[in-house]
């Protein structure tokens, strides 16, 4: 067991963390910063600081990340058109680098000599952790408790914390593992893990659901600059009350959730559930203007290299050169999507309504199934030979064997 001093703990007041608190002051016999990082959790940062301190903590740092994260974080990942699988939209994936960069930082403050995280042993989290100090801290040593102790379930840690006097915040009736911020909830463990049992619809905590939400359809705006949301129904607004106004009108009207099975990076396959209303409706009207302002060979390539892309975000290669690299290309492909698009909310459903934009590349004049005077269809005939030559050639050869 390494010597440490003092140690930064990525602290969110939830069981594991709260547990973790009080074992590394006991089995490291050092002092413990707890680090919280504000990405819009709401109501549940109101008790961390006393908990915190109750638990043991020498200190507390709660730092509001709320803009950083969704300027710096989750736009650039929605100009990348990220999605992992095709239906997860990695809110947790692209919170884990922002929050272990800035528990960097307060290393650096605090001088403290280690980190710690209390991400599981068999999750995708404590990579993303990892590869974060790897990248922005490689002389910190790292502490990852669900590695080195004998507390090996959920059980086991309730037990520890009735026994330390620590709040539990894991009841018979919630008993999910969920982590919040701007951008989306999640919910693992419990029921969920029998991928046959159908969610409760009590678990959702932003988004009615469909059959509870208005029979009346909504229409909202969007409008884009370079590929960033910047206004909703002509209102500019930023990033964070874009966000959370997108959120709003998502959750009333069932926008935004998601049942999956993930397959994680450490080989194993994980069902959870996901409320993301306002990323849903960013992706839906993104992609809507793309569809109008994309060339198509830049829009085939850009789509090609997506799956790689939010790959690299859900393994947690968020400070990586590839990712880096390939963001500046993302960037690259979105510089004219500029526009607005309208979406029509109904019941969990979004349909686009019309979208318009000063850079578009749909010209009607081309497309008109009308008389025209810019299109001779002759052409066409010459632009099918060539590219049907290499399959008669093919059919020929085959013919004769």
């Amino acid at each position: 067991m390494p010597e440490v001093k003092k140690v930064v703990l990525a602290y969110s007041g939830g069981l594991d963390t709260s547990v973790i608190l009080r074992w590394l002051i006991e089995t490291y016999r050092c002092e413990v910063v707890a680090f919280c990082a504000d990405l819009g959790q709401g109501d549940e940062l109101v008790t961390v600081r006393d908990k915190a301190k109750k638990t043991g903590a020498g200190a507390v740092h709660i730092v509001d990340l709320r803009e950083t994260f969704v300027r710096d974080f989750i736009f650039p990942m929605l100009r990348g058109a990220a999605v992992y699988e095709g239906s997860y939209l990695l809110g947790t994936s692209i919170a884990r680098p922002l929050i272990a960069q800035a528990q960097v930082g307060v290393a650096r403050e605090e001088k403290a000599d280690a980190v710690a995280h209390g991400a599981t042993g068999k999750g995708n989290d404590q990579v993303r952790f990892e590869l974060t100090y790897a990248a922005l801290a490689p002389d910190l040593k790292v502490i990852a408790p669900w590695r080195e102790w004998e507390l090996n379930s959920r059980s086991s840690l309730i037990e520890f914390a009735r026994k330390h006097d620590i709040a539990v915040p894991v009841t018979a009736e919630r008993p999910y593992s969920m982590d919040r911020n701007l951008f989306h909830i999640s919910y693992e463990g419990g029921i969920l893990e029998d991928p046959w049992a159908e969610p409760p619809d009590k678990m959702y905590l932003l988004t009615q659901s469909p059959e509870a939400a208005p029979d009346v359809s909504v229409y909202v705006e969007i409008e884009f600059e370079g590929g960033n949301p910047v206004a909703v129904d002509g209102v500019r607004l930023a990033p964070v009350a874009l966000l959370e106004r997108l959120n709003r009108v998502g959750a009333e009207h069932g926008i935004g959730r998601v049942d999956l099975v993930e397959n994680r990076f450490v080989g194993m396959k994980s069902r959870g559930c996901y409320e993301t209303p306002g990323g849903t409706i960013l992706i839906a009207a993104r992609r809507a203007l793309e569809s109008i302002t994309l060339d198509r060979e830049v829009l085939h390539l850009r789509d090609s290299l997506v799956p790689r892309y939010a790959e690299m975000i859900y393994y947690g290669f968020w400070f990586s050169p590839e990712r880096e690299a390939l963001q500046r290309f993302m960037d690259d492909c979105v510089k004219d999507v500029t526009g607005t698009v309208r979406l029509k909310l109904y019941k969990g459903n979004l349909v686009v309504a019309g979208r318009r934009s000063p850079r578009s590349l749909y010209r009607t004049d081309f497309a008109t199934f009308e008389a025209d005077t810019v299109y001779r269809q002759r052409d066409a005939e010459g632009f099918i030979n060539l590219n049907a030559l290499r399959l008669k050639i093919r059919a020929l050869r085959d013919r004769r064997a």
